[in-house]
């Protein structure tokens, strides 16, 4: 089977309503995975999977698991490898938040991005706060679960910011992969951590 096929039966079984409805759908996934790849510290398979879906899904069989585990963890490869390339990442939806951002397929990728980040919500930040914390607004922006906070209020009112911000989406992604593994910065992540 080819990773297109893959990936299709993959999406097929993450927009399924039968899933629990804090489980992440094929979009928002997507973005989970892209935080998981950009994030310093590798989370256990088991760990990242079990919280996608939230509660165990409801396969057909055990071959049926294997294959869509296994598809996740080819898809999450997929990304770190366009991450780490010259290009910028593919977004599997367009860069819009559309009349209703609510049902945007974007706001559900920058919710599962954040889902991904929240994992590990204390390593993202631990080296370069500042940097971090820029490159990540204006998918946090994108998210709408800030909106209750003054100044992201603010942003979100100002619709043609939204939309310049979240065309970034790709570059940034980028950016944020330098940032926590360039090669260059290794060394700064050899010294002991404190506990």
């Amino acid at each position: 089977m080819s990773f297109a096929e893959q990936l299709s039966r993959l999406q097929a079984f993450l927009d399924a309503d039968e899933l629990h409805e804090e489980a992440l759908d094929y979009v928002a996934a997507h973005g989970y995975l892209t935080a998981l790849s950009i994030c310093t510290e590798q989370v256990p398979e088991r760990e990242w999977i079990d919280a996608l879906f939230s509660e165990a899904p409801h396969y057909r069989s055990d071959a049926e698991r294997e294959e869509i585990e296994a598809t996740l963890v080819l898809l999450k490869a997929h990304i770190a490898r366009q991450l780490a390339s010259d290009d910028d990442p593919e977004m599997p939806c367009e860069l819009d938040l559309g009349e209703d951002p609510d049902d945007s397929d974007l706001r559900g990728w920058c919710i599962g991005f954040m889902e991904g980040v929240f994992l590990r919500e204390s390593v993202w930040f631990e080296d370069s706060e500042d940097e971090v914390s820029e490159l990540l607004l204006p998918i946090m922006v994108g998210s709408g679960l800030f909106d209750e906070q003054p100044e992201f209020d603010e942003i979100a009112d100002d619709r043609d910011l939204v939309d310049s911000m979240v065309e970034q989406i790709p570059e940034l992604l980028t950016a944020l992969f330098l940032l926590c593994n360039a090669p260059e910065e290794k060394p700064a992540l050899l010294k002991p951590r404190q506990h």
